[in-house]
């Protein structure tokens, strides 16, 4: 059984069992470059319109290498696109955020719609081109080399809530929603139709998945009500998987939503979402034995191991044991692909990840 024919069955998109729970994971900047100069493989990158994501989307053939069972594409920059640069180390990213480098991630410095109250104000801003070719000269690339064996996901991450967050910031997007300010439900429409298109792209180009992501929790509780998710956000999210399903009737569907959701995940399946990523362990409602007994019909579960202390901090045995349960709870009968639940950062040593994927590997056998 191929990787492609493996991670369809345990998506559920395909009936039968896998051979086993298929592996994937994503790396750092410093990670990539570390295996790409221990494998003699070459550091390629992707650079993704929001510069996290990039990660998502590059070091594929690394990946590979090392054992992972997808592809993950997803669209770049225009190659028009000339990040302006400060003296103080910020820039201005493609959306027009001004950007700074934090201690992991990246982080906006200035929102370029910090003081929007009207849908003039929203009609102002300046939308980059979602259809430009060039930002899809990778995702073709990877289409056509590794269709046959490998299930392509891609990722348009950011997408609804998050983006519209990180143009008006994160108290200002909470505050209006509660306020129920008009023109931020017109914000909300705008960023799922730049995301629809883009996403329409890369169901053209032949991607087998899109990958939604949009946070809706914090490590105790949603961020929002269920009810203002139902009356703000959810039509807009259904419009745009219907939309996607129009063009291809097979495309899967994937959310990754970090923090305590599982209030939402009802919610979020009616939506038309198949798989959840990244089921981030260690909050409420969120156990492996919690997510298969309430949600196993529902949805196929992708992550599950945690990269917040677990895989930088904890002994061997300790991953071991989270790798195992995970692997018996969230693998039994199908339905599950296993990985960290965000990206191996830089406090996770080379040698914990290797440790990682042989575990994974050991496990994962059904």
């Amino acid at each position: 059984m191929n990787s492609r024919e493996r991670v369809l069955r345990a998506l559920k998109v395909k009936e039968g069992m896998p051979d086993r729970i298929p592996i994937q994971f994503d790396l750092c900047r410093q990670l990539q470059d570390h295996f790409a100069k221990e494998l003699g493989i070459e550091s390629v990158y992707t650079n993704n319109i929001y510069e996290d994501v990039t990660y998502r989307i590059s070091g594929n053939e690394i990946r590979l290498a090392m054992g992972s069972d997808v592809i993950i594409v997803g669209p770049s920059e225009s190659k028009d696109f000339v990040a302006e640069k400060f003296d103080d180390g910020t820039w201005l990213n493609e959306y027009h955020m001004l950007m700074k480098q934090g201690d992991i991630y990246v982080e906006v410095v200035n929102y370029p719609l910090a003081d929007a109250t009207t849908k003039e104000d929203i009609d102002a801003y300046e939308w980059m081109d979602p259809s430009d070719p060039s930002r899809f000269s990778d995702v073709e690339k990877y289409v056509k080399k590794y269709k046959d064996d490998y299930v392509i996901i891609g990722d348009i991450e950011l997408t609804i809530f998050s983006l519209a967050q990180q143009l008006v910031g994160m108290e200002k997007v909470l505050i209006d929603m509660a306020m129920d300010e008009e023109y931020l439900e017109y914000l909300f429409e705008k960023c799922a139709e730049f995301h629809t298109k883009l996403g329409l792209e890369l169901i053209k180009r032949g991607v087998d998945a899109i990958w939604i992501g949009d946070d809706f929790g914090s490590q105790t509780n949603l961020l929002f009500s269920p009810q203002m998710f139902r009356d703000k956000l959810k039509p807009y999210y259904k419009k745009m998987l219907d939309t996607f399903k129009t063009e291809n009737p097979d495309i899967i569907c994937i959310l990754h939503c970090d923090g305590a959701v599982s209030k939402l995940l009802n919610d979020i399946y009616e939506v038309g979402f198949t798989v959840f990523n990244p089921v981030q362990p260690g909050v409420p409602g969120h156990s492996a034995k919690e997510m298969k007994e309430g949600f196993g019909e529902k949805f196929a579960f992708w992550g599950a191991i945690d990269q917040q202390y677990l895989l930088p901090n904890g002994s061997d045995e300790e991953v071991e044991a989270d790798i195992k349960e995970k692997c018996q709870v969230l693998g039994a009968g199908g339905g599950y692909m296993i990985s960290p639940a965000h990206i191996m950062q830089s406090d996770i040593s080379p040698e914990r990840v290797k440790v990682f994927i042989e575990l994974c590997k050991k496990y994962a056998e059904y």
